[in-house]
């Protein structure tokens, strides 16, 4: 104790001969303190200032690259849109209106690439030591856009439990969601150089095709289920020849010896009886048990009734065009009726996306047909949108056709494995899949077709996968699909 004592009483010594130290040390450590405090707010200041501009310049040069890719803007425009962009957007943050100054844009043909490189000049709220009270903040970024063509084939469901029930009007929600989504991707376009083509396939028990029916083949009771082949009494009594005609000659032949009842269609069938789930257009050469030639037509299966559930959807096909009449005129007689031929409709979806169709498309009048596949120009895209099970197929079934579950979603499966493989990038929605009008283990079975048909997803914020419930959640996956696509011409 007699210690602390002793030392307590030399400190209060020191003080008593030292206040002046004091004062000094005191008027010492608040300026370095006030030095400090308004270092850190310049600091604080250009770090505000540099994040705010860093997401006006990143948000300007996605947006030029977005509006370049789906041709909203040309490359001439491109550095008009961004100074627009930071004009409209330099009062974000701390920062004032009118403030940051364009330095450079270049857009990058060869990398398809948009640059900005930007700054501010920032009025520190403390100058230091005299200095001046203006600091430089400066900020660049890149993105990418793309001149790919995208071609979109949408595959609809049409069938019986589209029909409005109550207030529940799932169709009428179809068609206002499917119109808004070709008059959104379609929009600002040359119609003369479009760069974004749409198909649509409407589907139910079958599928209509159209002014493609010329090749269907329409199977009769008791008949082969493959068309004609080399030799066959047909053939030889028209040409005189036992070889195979022309493929022109040969569905002239066939439409005129068997009439078709619609323009309906079902599977393609093999040399076994069972689905071809190829792309292949009816015009490659197939041959049968015997080695006879025909070529390979799509069935129009004998078992698809003409009335009730079992028939033809009265709207057609449309191959790919960026004629936005032309399809929203389809979109508007859609009418629920039939059973679920979901495998059938994945596969024109198929075809509208194969190269290996153009020829009969271009022979039916009806555009130009897909392009070649080529992954640095042409993006491709299947949607594949169903309220409900796979429940119909025909090639291979037998007894019910409209029970063919198992079948339908296996056949399913597998055209969308081949999508895929052949670079098609595959988004999928299943309405209302939560229906209680299915068994729980209905719905589980709809859902995995869906799933495992959709493409995987790249990052967290891209899906391909949607379960929506209203017209307005299917509206807006539509427009979300639209959206991924501008990624998909990107990243392909």
């Amino acid at each position: 104790m007699r210690n602390y004592g002793g030392l307590v009483h030399a400190f209060g010594g020191f003080a008593r001969h030292s206040g002046g130290n004091f004062a000094v040390l005191f008027g010492f450590a608040a300026s370095v303190l006030a030095l400090a405090a308004g270092f850190s707010v310049n600091i604080s200041q250009l770090y505000n200032a540099r994040s705010s501009l860093q997401g006006i310049v990143d948000a300007a040069v996605t947006s030029t690259a977005r509006d370049l890719t789906t041709g909203v803007i040309k490359e001439a425009d491109a550095n008009k849109a961004v100074q627009a962009f930071l004009v409209a957007n330099s009062a974000a943050g701390i920062l004032q209106p009118d403030q940051i100054v364009l330095d450079k844009l270049t857009v990058d043909r060869t990398a398809n690439t948009v640059q900005a490189d930007v700054h501010v000049d920032v009025s520190l709220y403390f100058p230091l030591f005299g200095t001046s009270d203006m600091r430089r903040v400066g900020a660049s970024t890149t993105a990418l856009y793309s001149d790919k063509q995208v071609e979109v084939a949408m595959m609809l469901d049409i069938t019986g439990s589209m029909a409005k029930r109550g207030n529940v009007d799932k169709i009428g929600d179809l068609k206002a969601a499917a119109r808004n989504a070709v008059q959104t991707m379609l929009q600002n376009q040359d119609p003369k150089n479009p760069r974004i083509r749409v198909a649509i396939v409407p589907y139910a028990s079958g599928v209509n095709a159209g002014k493609l029916a010329e090749n269907v083949y329409a199977e009769k009771q008791g008949s082969s289920d493959l068309p004609p082949v080399a030799g066959s009494s047909l053939l030889v009594a028209k040409t005189g020849k036992t070889t195979l005609p022309s493929f022109s000659d040969y569905i002239s032949i066939i439409g005129a010896a068997m009439p078709k009842p619609d323009n309906c269609t079902t599977e393609r069938k093999d040399k076994n009886g069972n689905a071809d789930l190829s792309a292949d257009g009816p015009d490659t050469v197939r041959t049968d048990k015997n080695g006879k030639n025909y070529y390979a037509l799509v069935n129009r299966d004998d078992h698809l009734g003409v009335g009730s559930m079992n028939r033809c959807p009265d709207a057609e096909v449309i191959p790919l065009t960026a004629d936005s009449g032309a399809l929203l005129d389809s979109i508007d007689v859609f009418r629920a009726n039939g059973y679920t031929a979901g495998a059938i409709a994945i596969q024109w979806t198929y075809y509208m996306l194969s190269p290996q169709w153009r020829a009969a498309i271009k022979n039916a009048g009806l555009g130009n047909g897909a392009s070649d596949t080529n992954a640095k120009k042409i993006a491709k895209v299947a949607i594949l949108m169903t309220d409900g099970q796979f429940n119909t197929a025909f090639a291979g079934a037998g007894g019910n056709y409209n029970s063919q579950g198992n079948l339908a979603r296996g056949n399913a499966e597998t055209l969308c494995g081949n999508m895929k493989s052949d670079g098609i990038e595959i988004f999928t929605i299943g309405f209302d899949l939560n229906d209680k009008d299915m068994s729980p283990t209905e719905r589980d079975q709809a859902k995995a077709v869906l799933k495992g048909c959709s493409s995987k997803d790249a990052s967290a914020s891209e899906r391909h996968y949607f379960e929506v419930s209203t017209g307005v959640e299917l509206d807006a996956a539509f427009q979300e699909i639209i959206r991924n696509t501008e990624k998909v011409a990107l990243t392909q």
